[in-house]
């Protein structure tokens, strides 16, 4: 059985990368929705690992100084202030819980 799904999950990816590789173009070209979201893949991506990052301490979830600090991050991305300043509030936000 679990062999069976492996096999099955293994060929899955071969064909999504075979598509990929000889209709990806073909395919994004007659349906432009798909290059929209190909576009976001990479946001989507980083977006996960910062969460992996920020909420997982081995295999438990934790919530802790490091929640704040993103927490505080994305407040301050969403209001538009600069790079630095979103920097600089996220570290000090993780600094001053961890006292």
């Amino acid at each position: 059985m679990t062999w069976t799904i492996i096999i099955l999950l293994a060929v899955g990816v071969a064909s999504l990368r075979l598509l990929g590789m000889y209709g990806g173009t073909a395919l994004v070209r007659r349906v432009p929705m798909f290059e929209r979201l190909g576009s976001l893949i990479p946001a989507a991506v980083v977006s996960a690992v910062i969460a992996q990052l920020t909420f997982a301490s081995g295999k438990s979830l934790t919530i802790d100084a490091r929640s704040a600090g993103v927490a505080v991050a994305a407040v301050l991305i969403w209001r538009r202030a600069p790079i630095i300043v979103v920097i600089l509030a996220a570290a000090a936000t993780t600094a001053l819980l961890r006292l």
